[in-house]
């Protein structure tokens, strides 16, 4: 009876402890879930309504539904908007592929013996930190006619002009800006990578007599593949997303200047669903889409890591 009733004891203590650490963890949950709400799902709810509406913020009273007459307005000839796609998926389909790659070229230098790589590391992060906004000022200036990198590119067969100004090379202007801010973020993650790779690996492989390539090739590459899936992955979304820099260079004209070229998804949507208030569901409506792109696009990238694992 005793070893019964001790047992009964210990089973209603570990409870307690279980309802004391579930209650703790909902405490600490509970701010997070709260902004959540707020900030995410209610906002998405009401943009997912209004993209079936013909709704005019200055006059909501009058909002009527429309069905999907938004999206068929959206993807049913309408060049605004597969333009504004299509930056979309330049700048992911160029920025993303040359991101990794220099971020993965920079840890590998700085991953070896070089003499004060702190310094190296903390001067390459800083332009991921510093503000969109006051960067693409910078390099405003520096790609004005004359100026130091509208000149040093005119090596490659561009014009020395004002590439803000050009509406044929303000979009790879964008480009440019943001592998150099985002490079420096992703080659600490791959430096982190980098470092959980044995030594020993290296040794015997040089050992029977593989030279710097080959160690790549049979290393480091096949060992860096679940940090180059997140890379690629975290890259994508965030191209996916770019806007400050687009709003520096347009601030003198309409969002998305020069004549459209720098237009994405983000800015369509800014466009017609804040600076038009009587566009708010066809904004609503593009940011649907825009979303629905993410998901798949996130989807696939999850299907393809499992595949490799």
């Amino acid at each position: 009876m005793n070893s019964v009733s001790n047992k009964r004891i210990k089973a209603s203590k570990l409870l307690r402890n279980n309802d004391s650490d579930s209650t703790t963890a909902y405490f600490l949950l509970a701010p997070f879930l709260l902004l959540w709400l707020v900030w995410f799902l209610y906002p998405f709810i009401q943009s997912f309504l209004i993209s079936f509406q013909n709704f005019d913020f200055s006059r909501m009273e009058n909002a009527k539904f429309i069905g999907f007459d938004n999206y068929l307005k959206l993807l049913v000839g309408n060049e605004e908007f597969y333009s504004a796609m299509w930056h979309t998926v330049l700048i992911v389909l160029v920025a993303v592929p040359l991101q990794t790659f220099f971020a993965l070229l920079l840890a590998m230098a700085l991953n070896q013996g070089v003499a004060y790589k702190g310094i190296f590391r903390t001067t390459f992060i800083i332009p991921n930190i510093t503000s969109g906004i006051a960067a693409a000022t910078v390099f405003m200036v520096l790609f004005r006619k004359d100026m130091l990198f509208a000149k040093a590119f005119t090596i490659f067969g561009f014009p020395n002009e004002t590439w803000t100004a050009r509406p044929d090379i303000a979009l790879l202007f964008i480009i440019i800006l943001y592998v150099w801010q985002q490079t420096g973020f992703y080659m600490i993650i791959y430096i982190a990578g980098l470092q959980g790779i044995s030594r020993e690996l290296y040794e015997a492989a040089r050992v029977d007599g593989a030279n710097a390539f080959q160690q790549f090739k049979s290393i480091t590459f096949p060992s860096l593949k679940p940090v180059t899936f997140l890379v690629v992955s975290v890259g994508t979304i965030q191209a996916f997303q770019i806007y400050d820099q687009i709003a520096a260079i347009s601030r003198y004209g309409a969002l998305g200047s020069p004549a459209a070229s720098t237009t994405t998804l983000i800015t369509f949507f800014m466009t017609h669903g804040i600076r038009y208030p009587d566009e708010m569901g066809l904004g609503c409506a593009s940011v649907i889409i825009f979303l629905l792109i993410i998901l798949g696009v996130t989807l696939v990238q999850k299907k393809l890591l499992e595949e490799k694992e």
